[in-house]
């Protein structure tokens, strides 16, 4: 019978837990916020899209709009535990002197820039609390070579690199920071990036969806919540000494050339 507490809590987190996911309005954001909730913490999400309800409406690529999300942060929850960096924008698809250069650059002042701006305001209140954690959700991408796909592969290699660098930073502070890789999660954001593709490469969009189960050695997307239970456990008492990981959650990506 296994009664080692680190085991019994590693789907709750601590009591008193405070979590901000960002883009937890839709998609793997929301579930990870919705896990973490289940999982004893008191969660606020931003997302810059109204229409999700967030807690906050919060185009992270802008300073002054997170600088006054993090003052209402403070103000909501007296501090925070866990923050989450989800967000992040496909971008176009094509050949790299296809690509537009604002188009590039769009995506990389999103997720990495974004990322950046979040992370430095949350740090400080992570550090008052004692600790804490940090969860950059990048993507097989930032570990694969992916072409056709310039500006999204840039920003998530820049957010594995980011993830182990502030690991290092932070350890002192016992704030732990690690990096959650999905594969190919399906819903209704992998059906644009297949569009996409289909039509910068002219490949029929049902060739290229096979294309990416067959990437992956388990042959099936992934769901929301595979990625929402490896946050929870990184939250958990069972995570406690985890951190400056790179985590894939993606059933065994062998590659991410889809044709």
């Amino acid at each position: 019978m296994v009664n080692d507490p680190l085991i019994l809590e590693a789907g709750r987190v601590p009591e008193g837990t405070r979590a901000l996911v960002t883009g937890g309005g839709s998609g793997i954001g929301r579930s990870i916020a919705a896990a973490l909730h289940s999982a004893g913490a008191t969660v606020v999400v931003c997302d810059a899209d109204s229409s999700t309800n967030p807690d906050f409406v919060v185009d992270i690529a802008e300073e002054l709009d997170v600088q006054e999300m993090f003052r209402g942060i403070e103000q909501d929850l007296g501090g925070l535990d866990v923050l989450v960096n989800n967000v992040g924008i496909a971008g176009p698809a094509g050949l790299v002197d296809e690509i537009a250069t604002d188009a590039f650059d769009h995506v990389l002042e999103v997720n990495v820039g974004g990322t950046f701006r979040v992370t430095r305001q949350a740090v400080p209140l992570l550090r008052a609390s004692g600790g804490g954690l940090i969860v950059n959700i990048a993507s097989t991408a930032g570990i694969f070579a992916y072409p056709y796909r310039s500006p999204y592969v840039a920003s998530k290699w820049a957010m594995v690199g980011l993830g182990q660098s502030w690991a290092m930073e932070l350890g002192a502070d016992d704030i732990r920071v690690n990096v959650i890789c999905p594969g190919s999660v399906g819903g209704p954001r992998m059906d644009q990036v297949i569009e996409r593709e289909a039509e910068a490469t002219g490949i029929d969009e049902a060739v290229l969806r096979s294309g990416y189960e067959s990437q992956v050695s388990m042959r099936r997307f992934m769901d929301p919540a595979d990625i929402a239970g490896a946050v929870v456990y990184m939250a958990s008492p069972a995570g406690r000494h985890v951190s400056g990981q790179v985590l894939s959650v993606d059933g065994a990506t062998e590659t991410l050339r889809s044709s």
